[in-house]
């Protein structure tokens, strides 16, 4: 387990965006291989996205040949809802770079057989060859996905009630009105997750410190589903100063002593145009 620690929310989404820019260009995708790359949405990845954009932009990186398979979806919210997470991903990701569509994999929270829908989508990821790289983010209760306290850790995608927690934590981005929140979801289990041959969880802010450190120094609790983690055997926390206020100061300096071997990782950031 590595946990990488960046000076604040900027930094530490650049150095996650490189990393997957180096990971997808170390793959080397084509028509025959591509690339699989797991994708949260939300408030914390926002940053990440808006530089693989940019180096998309540049001409450093390409994603022709990368198929996503997004977290989680809302239970009954219109796909063109400004909240689903079909539109974040469209508005704030996708559309932005060179994916086929076809290629972008979002659960569809709006079907008549929503346990048709998840076991589908599990098919979908077995049948690209598995996660080569799952990116996440957590709440500040710890949870993965929508994969809520309480949860099974070795869950595959399947219909969660969401907890009033999350509704709450939620309820910003509906007027605060908390009618007009969405009570279930679609989502990947800790289990997909698991899956996954690398992963990549970011944790940002003061508010998530308090997961942050059930997530990495006490044992694996399912009410706390991010500490699964602690188990996969590649997994990257990447966090900014603010999340590790609740870790212990020896933890904190053991892993900041690291940082010289976590920054070989992303630097030299390698580019398309070198191939």
């Amino acid at each position: 387990m590595r946990l990488v620690i960046l000076e604040d929310y900027d930094l530490a989404s650049e150095w996650a965006a490189k990393y997957i820019r180096n990971r997808i260009i170390q793959f080397k995708p084509s028509a025959e291989r591509y690339f699989t790359l797991g994708l949260p949405t939300g408030s914390t990845p926002y940053g990440c996205y808006q530089k693989l954009i940019e180096y998309y932009r540049s001409g450093d990186i390409s994603f022709k040949y990368v198929k996503t398979f997004n977290m989680d979806e809302y239970v009954g919210l219109p796909r063109a809802h400004p909240e689903s997470y079909h539109s974040y991903m469209w508005n704030n990701f996708f559309k932005h770079i060179d994916i086929d569509p076809a290629h972008a994999h979002v659960l569809d929270g709006n079907v008549e057989d929503l346990e048709a829908e998840c076991q589908a989508y599990e098919q979908k990821i077995s049948e690209a060859g598995g996660i080569e790289l799952f990116v996440g983010g957590i709440g500040p209760d710890g949870h993965i996905a929508f994969n809520e306290p309480g949860s099974s850790l070795v869950s595959r995608t399947r219909v969660k009630t969401l907890a009033k927690d999350t509704i709450v934590a939620n309820a910003r981005f509906f007027g605060n009105d908390l009618s007009k929140v969405p009570t279930m979801a679609l989502t990947v289990g800790v289990g997909t997750v698991m899956g996954a041959k690398e992963v990549m969880i970011l944790i940002t802010g003061a508010h998530k410190a308090f997961a942050l450190y059930k997530a990495i120094e006490e044992g694996v609790n399912h009410m706390w589903t991010v500490s699964a983690f602690q188990q996969h055997p590649r997994t990257n926390f990447v966090c900014d100063e603010d999340a590790t206020l609740e870790l212990r100061v020896k933890t904190v300096k053991y892993f900041k002593g690291l940082m010289h071997v976590h920054n070989k990782l992303v630097d030299p950031v390698l580019s398309i145009k070198d191939q």
